[in-house]
């Protein structure tokens, strides 16, 4: 019987098991064995590759350990190769007082931006743009903590008139990815470019015809081999950081961009904003 992963090193674990494992999950173990830290910066699809394997013998190599996952493996490096401090952020020190932190945590959000503002694909920022403008209607796919955004600008570009909506159940994403069609978009946001309901989801609007466009923060994934368009927003605490703060403020400065394209280019959406602002009047003192 394996033991679980809390209490046992999980590459002591990993050596254990090499030769029960299936020839393909082998090498993904010996992949991981030979660069722990490596694994932390890649992506499930980047571990296959280098392991000549492919996403579903990754992903059953880490259930044979007893994980959920190829992020539950991530978490289980991390944790026992990175000190406490350093998964909080790479700079902060035990020592560090509460004006210290702040400095630090505002430090590396500012420069998380910047990186991106440098490298994000414009042209793919631009397109995304002009599909949403010209589509009939616009689903918004996310859960867990980049449902929020998906959320947020799914109600922004109802303010400036376009036909957006997110569902809050992801059964309900996925009914209504199916009732999409070849003038419809379907946009996905995802951290990881993993989470199996947004994957499922995506997959169902594609079979319809749907423009599907991704929001992530990893080049290589599931997630953006599978859409037409992919915005890729990363940021550092990619490396062992699975879900935290930085990568939604990156990705909501992307979302903020794409709204504003949109508002700057086109009449009907600024007249859209201007009646949006006439009714939120009403609702204040």
């Amino acid at each position: 019987m394996v033991d679980s992963p809390s209490n046992a090193d999980t590459l002591e674990q990993i050596r254990s098991l090499l030769p029960s494992l299936s020839p393909a999950e082998r090498r993904v173990g010996q992949v991981v064995l030979g660069a722990p830290l490596d694994v932390l910066e890649q992506s499930v699809t980047q571990l296959a590759e280098r392991s000549k394997s492919s996403v579903g013998s990754v992903v059953r190599f880490c259930q044979s350990l007893g994980l959920r996952g190829f992020q539950d493996l991530k978490l289980r490096l991390a944790r026992q190769s990175i000190p406490a401090e350093r998964q909080l952020l790479d700079e902060i020190a035990p020592e560090d007082g509460a004006a210290e932190v702040t400095r630090k945590v505002f430090s590396g959000m500012a420069g998380a931006l910047t990186d991106t503002a440098r490298v994000v694909d414009t042209d793919v920022l631009d397109e995304v743009a002009a599909r949403l403008v010209g589509a009939r209607r616009v689903l918004f796919v996310a859960v867990g903590t980049s449902a929020p955004l998906a959320a947020d600008v799914a109600y922004r570009l109802t303010t400036i008139g376009l036909p957006a909506t997110c569902p809050a159940d992801v059964h309900v994403q996925h009914v209504t990815a199916r009732m999409l069609g070849p003038e419809d978009v379907c946009f996905a946001i995802s951290h990881t470019g993993s989470t199996t309901e947004t994957l499922a989801a995506v997959r169902t609007a594609a079979q319809t015809g749907a423009t599907t466009v991704a929001l992530t923060s990893f080049t290589t994934s599931p997630l953006t081999g599978l859409v037409d368009l992919a915005l890729v927003a990363g940021s550092r605490e990619t490396s062992y950081r699975i879900e935290t703060m930085t990568s939604r403020i990156v990705h909501l400065a992307v979302l903020d961009a794409i709204f504003v394209l949109i508002a700057l280019r086109h009449q009907a959406a600024r007249d859209a904003l201007a009646a949006t602002g006439d009714v939120l009047t009403e609702h204040r003192i």
